[in-house]
């Protein structure tokens, strides 16, 4: 029996001299970026500020302004012009404000510098972080196209105007992530903190969330209309209050954003 088993044994490891012999190397890039990408969305969700970040405020933005008249938001039920700004301040909240404040703390403990290390190339965090936030952005419009629908929401919708909407939103997405891991890779984390949180705030008044930008004097109005998060909302106001299928203009506003914003990150982003 003994000597069966050795026989056994040694003919195997003749005939597959490989197949104990260890293989190191990376794994293939989409593994990488899927990996990656699912544990930034366990910590997106699994955090409590940014939850009340991007989905208690939206929310109760939406309903507090649709159902009290203190802002003039045109002709029209209210939640028709409200709902396609919350959901342009919704997309920038994941893909800008949160994604800058924990990626500036993750560089400050370490976490980025440990990527560093990694095969993980800045092009696939960047992807990983993109696609984390994807996920929380199909959550954040379920939810609030939910919210809206209860309050009256009837939005013009065909086949058109759904591929512009979902356009316009991977596209400012990508642009507000870049600009995101632009500031958390440069600035100290207090600092990106802070600039993340005024940029959300004045993005909220001038950024044509709550209100249209024509009702801005004419330089402000000019100025406004070149931000990714007034092109979002005024496109998504085209598309769904309006049907009609968003300017070229406006996709152009946001792929310069996109194209700025990645350059400047893959150039200047630094690991700690």
């Amino acid at each position: 029996m003994t000597e069966h088993t050795s026989h056994t044994s040694a003919s195997t490891t003749t005939a597959d001299p490989d197949l104990f012999r260890p293989a190191p190397g990376a794994a293939p890039m989409w593994r990488m970026i899927t990996a990656q990408a699912g544990m930034e969305l366990r910590i997106m969700l699994r955090h409590g500020e940014q939850f009340l970040l991007t989905m208690v405020i939206p929310v109760l933005l939406l309903v507090g302004f649709s159902l009290v008249d203190v802002l003039d938001v045109g002709e029209g039920a209210r939640v028709d012009a409200l709902t396609p700004g919350i959901l342009a301040l919704a997309v920038m909240s994941t893909s800008f404000t949160g994604l800058a404040i924990g990626t500036g703390f993750e560089r400050r403990y370490g976490v980025l510098k440990r990527l560093g290390a990694t095969p993980l190339p800045r092009f696939g965090l960047l992807v990983a972080k993109t696609l984390a936030v994807l996920a929380v952005q199909a959550l954040q419009i379920i939810v609030l196209c939910a919210v809206a629908s209860a309050l009256g929401w009837s939005p013009s919708l065909s086949v058109g105007t759904v591929l512009g909407a979902v356009a316009l939103i991977l596209l400012a997405t990508a642009a507000f992530s870049s600009l995101a891991l632009l500031m958390a890779g440069t600035l100290r984390a207090e600092a990106t903190l802070a600039g993340a949180n005024l940029v959300y705030v004045l993005m909220l008044g001038l950024g044509g969330v709550l209100f249209p930008t024509s009702n801005f004097p004419g330089p402000l109005e000019q100025v406004a209309g070149m931000l990714p998060i007034t092109a979002l909302s005024s496109g998504l106001r085209t598309t769904l209050v309006d049907g009609t299928f968003p300017a070229l203009s406006t996709f152009a506003v946001l792929a310069a954003w996109t194209v700025v914003g990645g350059l400047l990150t893959g150039r200047l982003f630094r690991w700690e």
